[in-house]
């Protein structure tokens, strides 16, 4: 039987080895009740070592705040380029996509190199201007309300913008990746846009590093289920991954 010191020795290094753990699980491999894991996190909570979510704790708070893309840019930038270079790889020669809004998202989009011709739908104004500058594409400008901290636009008249286009693929970000809430981002009317650019798209693919992980924002997008695949780095726990994979979702690592 492991004394209290022991049992939160056990939680904290089981979280750093992971992202996050589990009250079942911790439970399960100390042989305890899950009353008493409880209990130790909520000692180790109060002294700001753990984060407590439903049934589970992350080491860190894991809401995320709305701020500007110039912020984001600067943020793990050569390992956004490394997703960004394997992300391109997965548009098709004549291919139509959406590309949303985000740090990594432009520098995907940066990183593209179309083959015959692509059609490109985004509500993002720095997407639709780098991409203009490609002969071979096509970009179509979603209209709506511009939002300062994006520099992309959202609300009913970007929805309009679907009616009458289908996509091979989306490509977007994320602010978090939850084990518990899913896929999420800083603002309900980003979530809302993302959530119909799904719907009228093929496959739906995440660009997101390892720090998205065990993180979450304000509007959730959707289930981890909803997603097709995930570009992220190796910095990706082993829990995540093997969550990633309960899901039935594709996942590329690249190394850091």
């Amino acid at each position: 039987m492991l004394s209290i010191a022991e049992r939160r020795k056990y939680i904290l290094d089981s979280l750093n080895r992971h992202g996050f753990v589990r009250v079942a699980d911790m439970a399960a491999e100390m042989n305890v009740t899950k009353a008493t894991v409880r209990k130790d996190m909520e000692f180790l909570e109060s002294r700001n070592l753990l984060y407590r979510t439903h049934g589970s704790a992350s080491p860190v708070n894991p809401l995320v705040q709305d701020v500007s893309v110039h912020v984001k840019s600067a943020v793990n930038s050569e390992i956004k380029q490394k997703i960004a270079v394997e992300a391109a790889g997965l548009i098709c020669p004549d291919d139509s996509v959406f590309i949303a809004s985000g740090s990594t998202v432009y520098a995907f989009a940066e990183r593209i190199r179309p083959v015959g011709h692509l059609n490109v739908v985004t509500p993002s104004l720095r997407v639709a201007m780098l991409m203009n500058e490609s002969e071979e594409t096509t970009v179509t400008v979603l209209g709506g309300v511009l939002y300062k901290k994006s520099l992309s636009v959202r609300g009913e008249y970007a929805a309009q913008g679907f009616e009458n286009v289908i996509c091979s693929k989306l490509f977007f970000g994320a602010d978090g990746i939850d084990s518990n809430f899913g896929i999420t981002c800083a603002t309900a009317e980003e979530a809302t846009l993302t959530q119909k650019m799904m719907r009228a798209s093929a496959k739906s693919v995440v660009l997101a590093d390892s720090s998205k992980f065990g993180r979450r924002g304000f509007g959730r997008i959707c289930s981890m289920e909803r997603i097709d695949c995930i570009v992220t780095d190796d910095g990706i726990s082993e829990q995540y991954r093997r969550l990633i994979e309960e899901a039935g979702v594709d996942l590329i690592v690249v190394k850091r």
